[in-house]
């Protein structure tokens, strides 16, 4: 399978390896600490890894009023200058709800803000294992409200709002999604999942992604996974619980648009198409956009993978028609 990897992502999974650190999975409790409240500098080495800002974007830092305390955004707003409200995104980081921060996000939000023309916030919800499922979905259903609420003091429209999420982040844009139509709203347009965490349960273990992984162990391994999960959730929770595992939803109708991005080398490949497939069986417009070549979390990493341009491209074009 190392083969198949392109130069760029094969040097990422080689420095991946051999930092024990990169990986929850041989992280002390020590690095999880560290890792979990380190901030991401501005520029440096730091942009290589994770690409930079884009030019014509302004982002600045916020915090609003969950259920829980003051949760953080991150709010990115093109310089240009619009006569009519902007569509707004909420962006989830992903991370295994144990990693990460919405920083990690600059590039991939600031696209959709520029070539978009649109106001995204990305939501530093708060992370396992101190603050296990469900808090983290909680923050981000609260910071849903909270932009449909305060959108036009953002220059955006209440009424055209779209949610982004990778990997963990892409499970709770799924799950928003599905409990904004349950209650009535705040209403979601579009929903843009990227490799999203759908099934939870043991039927994971059974996709031919998750038994390839075995041995490949591309950027993100079986046992990353696992321990994830351990962190996230407790034994007294219900892992068919659609909260959880979104592909379990008893209806899944009536869902925004959606565009789904996999990648072929990524565990949790055919996990997300099963989703896009439940989603489409349940009347819903869905558009997959597979990169076979790609590993788990290649967005996150664009200057190391050659899809990653296009994957956003994707996205942009599927969020432009329904926002547009």
């Amino acid at each position: 399978m190392s083969s198949k990897l392109r130069p760029g992502v094969r040097a990422l999974d080689t420095f991946l390896k051999a930092n024990p650190a990169m990986s929850v999975a041989r992280m002390t409790n020590e690095q999880l600490q560290r890792a979990q409240t380190a901030v991401i500098p501005d520029g440096g080495v730091t942009s290589l890894f994770l690409g930079k800002l884009q030019k014509g974007v302004d982002v600045r830092s916020t915090t609003f009023a969950a259920r829980h305390g003051d949760l953080p955004l991150r709010i990115y707003t093109p310089q240009a200058w619009s006569r009519t409200a902007r569509p707004v995104v909420l962006n989830f980081h992903g991370g295994g709800f144990v990693l990460g921060s919405a920083r990690q996000c600059d590039w991939s939000c600031s696209i959709v803000a520029k070539e978009l023309d649109a106001i995204v916030v990305s939501v530093d919800y708060r992370l396992a294992p101190t603050h296990r499922y469900p808090a983290g979905l909680l923050d981000c259903v609260d910071a849903l409200q909270w932009v449909a609420e305060h959108a036009p003091d953002l220059g955006g429209d209440p009424g055209r709002i779209g949610v982004m999420g990778d990997s963990a982040g892409g499970n709770l844009a799924a799950v928003v999604a599905i409990i904004a139509r349950d209650d009535s709203g705040p209403a979601v347009a579009h929903q843009a999942l990227i490799y999203p965490v759908t099934d939870m349960t043991e039927a994971l273990a059974e996709d031919a992604s998750y038994l390839d992984n075995t041995d490949r162990g591309i950027v993100l391994s079986n046992e990353d996974m696992e321990v994830f999960q351990d962190f996230y959730v407790t034994e007294a929770d219900d892992l068919t619980d659609y909260r959880l595992s979104p592909i379990l939803a008893p209806d899944l109708s009536g869902l925004p648009p959606a565009v789904i991005v996999v990648a072929g080398l990524d565990p949790l490949h055919d996990s997300g198409v099963r989703y896009a497939q439940a989603l489409a069986d349940a009347g819903n417009e869905v558009t997959v956009e597979d990169f076979h070549v790609m590993p788990h979390g290649f967005v996150s990493f664009p200057y190391f993978s050659v899809s990653a341009r296009p994957a956003m491209d994707a996205i942009v074009a599927s969020q432009r028609a329904a926002l547009y």
